[in-house]
């Protein structure tokens, strides 16, 4: 989302940290174009990822428009975080006989090759498609695979279709996903080929407990790691308190506070443990 311009769900306090990232990189650029080796022009001088950007955008309130410039520049296709950080992580991973995909995949993802979806997307962020291009269209719409719920939605997941999609990918056993809330926590459905591990951790989207898949032995052994009850009280208790005193500066400010949509909805086939929060 960030890197195609989507700051639907980013907080002021987002866009501010990067209006401060913008302040430093400006510095560093000015810096490298005095420091030219050899001082002669024969090096091309830094890029600027600010070229391009407008500086007003309509609709949001002026005290936004620098954060909103600034995040543009550093997430944008070809932007120096963006290559930096994002470029060469794997969209869809596959580690042993498990599946990581932050929504999911279906027949024609599978069809089309995680290898080559991987490759296309990092091409897209590093800005080899141009710095305007649109992202490949399996990162868009409602069945992309960053945002699909036909197998985390709750009890609602065509196990038959799942299982088929597996079939299309050599060893793989289970497809672990993201992207949809589970307010139960981690748990499994289809005879545990489905794993919806997104609990939900942060404040604004949920503030579930804390909870770890781990899978041993090959994939032979797989397990919840969950928060002790006895722990889980203090818990809720620190972030309550935490989320209590965030309310009131924003009140203070005059800030209006935000509110994410959320998606949440068993858990078969995973055992769960216990474990003392830190």
């Amino acid at each position: 989302m960030n890197v195609s311009g989507d700051f639907r769900f980013a907080t002021p306090q987002g866009l501010r940290e990067f209006s401060a990232w913008a302040g430093w990189y400006r510095a560093g650029l000015a810096i490298k174009r005095r420091c030219a080796r050899g001082g002669d022009g024969s090096d091309p001088p830094p890029k600027n990822p600010f070229l391009g950007i407008p500086k007003e955008f309509p609709g949001v309130k002026p005290e936004f428009w620098d954060g909103i410039r600034s995040r543009l520049a550093a997430l944008r296709p070809d932007g120096p975080i963006a290559r930096r950080f994002l470029a060469d992580l794997p969209t869809v991973l596959v580690v042993g006989d498990s599946v990581f995909v932050h929504g999911g995949l279906l027949e024609a993802n599978a069809e089309y090759g995680l290898e080559r979806i991987n490759a296309e997307v990092s091409e897209w962020i590093r800005g080899e498609r141009g710095a305007n291009a649109v992202a490949p269209e399996f990162v868009r719409g409602r069945d992309a695979v960053v945002w699909l719920r036909r197998f985390s939605d709750g009890v609602n997941c065509d196990c038959q279709r799942l299982e088929g999609v597996l079939g299309m990918i050599p060893g793989a056993k289970r497809m672990i996903m993201g992207h949809t809330i589970q307010t139960e926590g981690i748990n499994a459905v289809c005879g545990a080929q489905a794993v919806r591990v997104d609990v939900g951790l942060s404040r604004g989207c949920g503030n579930g407990l804390p909870e770890v898949l781990e899978i041993n032995g090959g994939g032979t052994n797989v397990r919840v790691i969950t928060t002790d009850p006895a722990d889980a009280w203090q818990y809720r208790k620190q972030g309550a308190e935490k989320a209590a005193i965030a309310t009131a500066v924003k009140e203070k400010k005059g800030e209006v506070k935000e509110g994410l949509a959320l998606l949440v909805r068993e858990s078969h086939g995973l055992k769960e443990v216990q474990a003392k929060a830190a």
